[in-house]
């Protein structure tokens, strides 16, 4: 139990825990003033049997009361501030954390990594944390305390009395270790269930349309029925679990609470304790563990609070690529790889590249899917650290940048563009967070999308759903490209950037990539040979080595993989029906 309540305050930043050693200081106080009531009430019953009811007596127990009452009403609600900013501050930090942490992990992380663990982890766990986790821990904090500053004062009334307490919350805390080991061996699968069924609707409703589009509901359906089933059995598991074992924890209290009225019964009947203090402990047995038998609910959850806070440390604790280097503005943009290898889950993906690309220069990679082209242009921009050999940026090693200084240099425009939940104007804004209405209308020109943009409900201003999923392909390449625009970096990374879109598309698509590279070094995965003919250097990748290089004069005489893409080219261009 406390080996939790620890996880959770180191778990917190330093602001936040300072919160809580507050809220803890205030539980004490709290507790103390709460077993006010039993001297309270032992004066009350002192005055009724030796008939000295008096104003002095009841002042005295009613300002006990009464300071009881209000006292613990103020720090109450001070306490329970305290615990719930601290709570909801931790969580929101931590989410702001990971978020962070994820920005500089290795690209392999995301490909081995469901996005529903991310998703389930900064969102279900994150809020489980938030509403449940200082609740929970103060509870038991609290009671535990209470219990303990009730039990040293029933010493001071009765030793004997004070020894039977001792005992009952002695066996309480041992046996609250088996409620512990119980909720532990289902709260993994309640926090697995969680995460797999978080992954298996956002999987549905991303690929809705394929799944309408090849009839595979009934399929998907069931996949998320069965996640469903899961979680409510793994739910139902956790409180049949939990249940008996926190019955157990209440019944050991309340016989504890039996035995105490039994034994000042006990000492009265053999003339060992006087009336008063027998009623008084008659009292006490029913108030001594009331805080406790609160406190042992909550208990049952700490191990689930456990398990969400190693879920949370589990990504923040990932390695991540050395970002700290220099902020380094490089002489000029030569870019090399020299003697590069790269694998990736013992598969190697490049195998002993060297390649030079010149500043203000244009090189078109080509070559079969799979081959390692994507994996080149990572590697340059460091979206994965090299294994074997160098990359350098300006004749200075990529590692060498502080990765912020590094990410100048480049802008990217994907074959799979992602725009954000936001309005057009500030999806281009991207490139530049502080740019001008101006600014951003002469980008959107420069993309070619200016006209269709104007065309919207709102002009700039149309919200796009997300990922873009009001717009047509082609209208989110033109707008990925004014975000790149805007970003005006001096190297340009294209990866299939025209490899799907429509004709109607094109030409506008083209005039912006036009606009977006001019002056610039460019760095072109492509499949259409209008793209690469005119590039200075065309890299032929296969199998993770560059097995043709030159311009395209060069290579359209030889034999081998650059030939058959042209050929192959041409005929799908001159294919037409008969």
């Amino acid at each position: 139990m406390f080996e939790m309540i620890k996880k959770f305050f180191d778990f917190c930043n330093s602001r936040n825990r300072k919160k809580l050693y507050k809220a803890v200081a205030l539980g004490v106080l709290e507790a103390i003033l709460g077993a006010m009531k039993i001297p309270a009430a032992f004066f009350a019953i002192k005055a009724v049997v030796e008939k000295d009811i008096n104003t002095g007596s009841i002042l005295l127990v009613v300002g006990l009361l009464l300071l009881s009452t209000v006292a613990k009403m103020i720090s109450n609600r001070f306490t329970q501030m305290l615990e719930t900013e601290a709570g909801y501050d931790t969580c929101a930090g931590k989410r702001i954390e990971i978020a962070e942490h994820l920005r500089y992990l290795p690209m392999g992380y995301f490909n081995d990594t469901s996005l529903g663990h991310i998703t389930s982890v900064t969102t279900n766990t994150m809020e489980q944390v938030g509403d449940i986790a200082t609740r929970a821990i103060m509870m038991v904090m609290q009671g535990s305390i209470t219990t303990i500053v009730v039990g040293i004062g029933l010493f001071f009334f009765d030793w004997r009395i004070g020894l039977i307490a001792v005992a009952g919350i002695t066996v309480f805390f041992l046996w609250n270790k088996v409620t512990n080991h119980c909720v532990a061996k289902v709260a993994g699968e309640k926090i697995d269930s969680d995460k797999d069924i978080v992954g298996v609707i956002l999987e549905f409703i991303q690929g809705i349309a394929e799944i309408r589009n090849y009839n595979i509901v009934a399929l998907n359906t069931s996949r998320v029925s069965k996640a469903i089933d899961r979680k409510v059995k793994a739910d139902i598991t956790a409180e049949l679990a939990a249940i008996p074992a926190v019955g157990v924890q209440m019944l050991i209290s309340k016989l504890t609470g039996v035995i105490i009225a039994g034994a000042a019964v006990f000492f009265c009947l053999n003339g060992t304790m006087e009336l008063v203090y027998t009623i008084t402990m008659l009292l006490c047995s029913f108030m001594v563990f009331e805080s406790l038998d609160a406190a042992g609910v909550y208990t049952a959850l700490l191990k689930v609070i456990g398990k969400g806070v190693d879920l949370a440390n589990d990504i923040t604790d990932l390695p991540q690529m050395d970002i700290d280097g220099e902020d380094i503005k490089p002489a000029n943009r030569d870019i090399r790889l020299e003697n590069v290898s790269f694998a990736y889950e013992n598969r190697k993906i490049i195998d002993n590249v060297t390649l030079d690309i010149k500043e203000n220069t244009t090189t078109a990679i080509v070559g079969p899917s799979g081959g390692g082209k994507t994996t080149i242009t990572s590697l340059i921009a460091r979206f994965w650290d090299v294994q074997e050999g160098k990359v350098t940026l300006g004749g200075r090693d990529v590692r060498e940048y502080s990765f912020d200084s590094l990410m100048e240099n480049f802008s990217f425009v994907f074959q799979r563009v992602y725009l954000f939940e936001d309005t057009i104007a500030n999806n281009i804004r991207f490139g530049k967070p502080d740019a001008s209405m101006e600014e951003v209308i002469a980008a959107a020109k420069k993309a070619s999308c200016h006209d269709f943009i104007m065309a919207l409900p709102e002009g700039y201003d149309t919200l796009v759903g997300e990922g873009g999923a009001s717009l047509s392909g082609g209208e989110k390449q033109r707008i990925a490209i004014a975000r790149a625009i805007m970003k005006d970096s001096p190297v340009i990374i294209l990866d299939e950037a025209t490899a799907n879109v429509d004709p109607e598309n094109e030409k506008e698509l083209t005039e912006a990539i036009e606009n977006l590279t001019k002056e610039k070094t460019i760095i072109m995965i492509a499949h259409r040979l209008k793209t690469v003919r005119h590039a200075d250097q065309i890299i032929v990748v296969d199998k993770g080595q560059i097995v043709q290089k030159g311009r395209h004069e060069d290579l359209i005489g030889q034999e081998g993989i650059y030939k058959n893409f042209v050929s192959g080219r041409k005929q799908a261009v001159s294919w037409k029906i008969s």
